[in-house]
């Protein structure tokens, strides 16, 4: 099945809203030439209003890096969907660096996601396994479990509109990216094949999933022509003008 290779650019805790800016304006060119990928920008809190207004008008899609499960409420630091809802149209959940450093769970990953589809947003949802699990045989068990937790209670319709990202935490931030052919593996088995049991085949081919962790211009074109990656989740690389290259890539192989 074709599906539209969507890349997108975590900048993590990365600009000023100035910096931002800047880069969205040296960015936009290549991306807006880049037709048939979508494309995803995901900047700090702090910078989405900035960038919002650069991107209008334009098909590069806006992203949030995180977001709280509850409406609202006394929960100081957080931001709801609510409040993302007509800033951005895509909210990353259940990164690995969430995950590890603040101590996020499979429940809070479900509860988020369930919030963004309540606010119109579309969720891309990261799994992943550790270096210990992958060395010891069980990402196929790990990551369909997480799988399977993220999706708890949504409905087919719902899990539609997602995105799912495969970032294997041990290829994240090192220069150790994990074979294009090994990351499709993955992808095929452990995370469509437990779409495939929470919601049929057909949803399972229709969700688009992005291979994520130290993709950069060298190696995107070898993850984008795999059958079931539906193009990227990049961080660092994304800080940097060659980002549009990664794009270039995915259109490439669409």
């Amino acid at each position: 099945m074709k599906r539209i290779p969507i890349v997108a650019g975590n900048w993590k805790m990365n600009k000023t809203a100035a910096e931002a800016v800047e880069l969205v304006r040296a960015l936009l060119p290549g991306l807006l030439a880049a037709t048939g990928v979508e494309c995803v920008l995901c900047p700090p809190f702090t910078s989405l209003a900035a960038v919002a207004a650069v991107l209008q008008d334009t098909p590069v899609g806006l992203g949030a890096q995180n977001m709280h499960w509850e409406e609202k409420g006394a929960y100081t630091g957080e931001v709801s969907a609510a409040m993302l809802s007509g800033v951005c149209q895509y909210v990353i959940i259940g990164h690995s660096e969430r995950r590890q450093l603040f101590c996020e769970t499979d429940e809070t990953v479900n509860r988020k996601l369930r919030a963004a589809f309540a606010h119109g947003l579309i969720p891309i949802v990261c799994v992943g396994e550790n270096l210990e699990q992958n060395e010891a045989g069980m990402t196929d068990e790990f990551v369909s479990y997480q799988v399977r937790a993220a999706f708890a209670g949504i409905s087919q319709a719902e899990a539609r509109r997602a995105v799912v990202a495969y970032e294997p935490v041990w290829a994240i931030g090192t220069g150790k990216a994990a074979t294009a052919a090994g990351a499709n593996a993955v992808i095929g088995l452990s995370v469509r094949g437990a779409l495939s049991d929470l919601y049929g085949g057909g949803t399972a081919d229709a969700i688009r999933v992005q291979y994520g962790g130290s993709v950069t211009p060298e190696n995107a074109g070898e993850f984008s022509a795999q059958p079931d990656i539906d193009g990227a989740l990049v961080g660092g690389a994304s800080l940097k003008p060659d980002f549009v290259e990664i794009v270039r890539s995915a259109r490439r192989q669409a």
